[in-house]
């Protein structure tokens, strides 16, 4: 038999091999995938996951798709992310290996960890913020004092245009450093100004398209120059603030006085450090502490700038929502949590806006780490999984209005507030946002207690806001403007 003959029988025992072990698993649908670089062509560069909506219309809310040579199942739409998340919440705890995380945690830490590691690790790291305050009174009186913070800086402004991505960075990330460092950075400090834009490059980056790019093929990536050698030199800047951190407090401990998460997690050491099982040791602290810096700023601070955007381009809203706080609140008193449930429309534009933003329309990627059986398909371990959070927020079945801004979808006939299943900013199941509780906060009191104080605009005119992100992928980040703050 010559080659040719040799290779065409080979091809097809490959072949054969190939489509019974797809039958075999029963993969959930999907389009023929490429050598090597998989379904990447078939996916739009600025918006990736709309090409996934579409994508399902052929092949259905569970469809596998490869991302390079990564195997991917998709889910979309309420009824699949559901299912997955809630309703087999313990089949779908596995995080996916995501390697630009993996390369600057080194596996270690909540955001990125799994198994004992992840369970130990998201108990503690519950309890000890609930502890600090979150989603507690405690926390409502940390961030009246920032939202103070914020608003003397604003006046000084004495209504100059001004971009207000930092001073927003600034107010949200103080909130988690209370948790975190028992510390409260000024909004002068250079130290903490850099850190903050260090946070912003790295969110941006990967939601680009070269982070996207770094995600699928970090062994290339890995050998070519580019931006991504400047980010993760950054990031070890960032790591290099907190191991300092983590030794000032190593040096003032009082163990039978924590101040902060910081001083938990060193008693915990001490106490679980003979426990060969223990996951409290230094690599996961600094991974973790670095895991809520991170997370505690960009998102929540994103959410509050992509909410002033709205506002200034809808300023019959913006009149409206002013209305009902001075009658709830008034001038006299700082607002509290306890105001949402009075003031029904302001807390339906604030839905709306996590809503519309789609902040994260990936979600962190999954990853089983078993066999799994979702819809009568076998899911293989090793394989990614994204539950679509995209698919869920912008679903025509669950939304009346799905691409447009409209808080009547939080809204009933009568102007009360209601309730959505398939509102998931913050994913859903075992694996949803810790800060979920501290994140709700934040957008609520600090946006209403701006609202309270100012009257946002900008010298270009509403129509000038493009409500479009600037990038689009890991997360949906917002363009900048500058604003014009008028006191009241």
């Amino acid at each position: 038999m010559d080659l040719s003959a040799t290779l065409a029988v080979a091809g097809i025992i490959l072949a054969l091999l190939w489509f019974g072990r797809k039958k075999r698993q029963r993969l959930p649908p999907g389009p023929f995938a490429l050598p090597l670089i998989g379904n990447l062509p078939q996916l739009e560069k600025e918006a990736p996951f709309k090409s996934f909506t579409e994508l399902s219309k052929t092949y259905g809310p569970v469809m596998t798709l490869y991302l390079g040579w990564q195997r991917t199942v998709v889910l979309v739409g309420y009824d699949a992310v559901k299912e997955a998340l809630v309703d087999q919440a313990d089949d779908f705890t596995g995080r996916g290996p995501l390697p630009f995380l993996m390369k600057v945690t080194n596996g270690y830490g909540l955001g990125i960890s799994n198994g004992e590691r992840w369970r130990q690790l998201r108990r503690f790291t519950l309890t000890t913020l609930r502890d600090f305050g979150m989603g507690r009174k405690g926390m409502e009186e940390w961030i009246q004092e920032e939202s103070k913070h914020l608003s003397d800086h604003i006046e000084t402004l004495k209504g100059k245009p001004f971009d207000p991505t930092f001073l927003l960075s600034c107010a949200v990330s103080n909130v988690i450093n209370c948790m975190v460092f028992s510390q409260h950075f000024s909004y002068d400090d250079k130290q903490f100004r850099k850190l903050l834009e260090t946070i912003s490059e790295v969110i941006r980056f990967n939601s680009g398209f070269l982070g996207q790019m770094y995600n699928v093929f970090p062994w290339i990536m890995e050998h070519l120059p580019g931006p991504h050698h400047k980010i993760f030199k950054h990031v070890e800047e960032l790591k290099v603030f907190i191991k300092m951190k983590i030794q000032d407090h190593k040096e003032t401990l009082d163990p039978s006085s924590p101040r902060d998460y910081i001083d938990c997690f060193l008693i915990r050491m001490e106490q679980e450090k003979d426990i060969p099982t223990s996951e409290f040791n230094y690599d996961n602290m600094v991974a973790t502490v670095m895991n809520l810096f991170l997370a505690g700023t960009e998102t929540s601070s994103s959410t509050i700038r992509y909410a002033l955007s709205i506002l200034i381009k809808n300023p019959d809203i913006q009149e409206r929502m002013q209305t009902e706080i001075d009658s709830v609140i008034g001038e006299d008193r700082s607002p509290k949590m306890e105001d949402r449930k009075s003031l029904p429309f302001t807390d339906a534009v604030l839905h709306e806006v996590q809503r519309f933003l789609d902040i994260v329309p990936f979600s962190l990627p999954h990853y089983a780490l078993k066999d799994i059986s979702l819809r009568g398909y076998t899911i293989p371990k090793n394989t990614v999984i994204i539950p679509l959070l995209h698919s869920v927020l912008k679903e025509k079945k669950q939304w009346a209005t799905p691409t447009t801004f409209n808080p009547q979808h939080f809204l009933d006939h009568n102007g009360n507030f209601k309730k959505n299943s398939a509102f998931m900013p913050f994913s859903a199941g075992k694996r949803a946002c810790v800060g979920e509780s501290l994140a709700r906060m934040e957008i609520f009191m600090f946006l209403v207690s701006l609202l309270r104080q100012f009257t946002f605009s900008c010298s270009e005119g509403p129509d000038s806001i493009n409500l479009i992100p600037e990038y689009s992928g890991f997360a949906n980040i917002p363009r900048r403007y500058h604003i014009i703050a008028t006191p009241r």
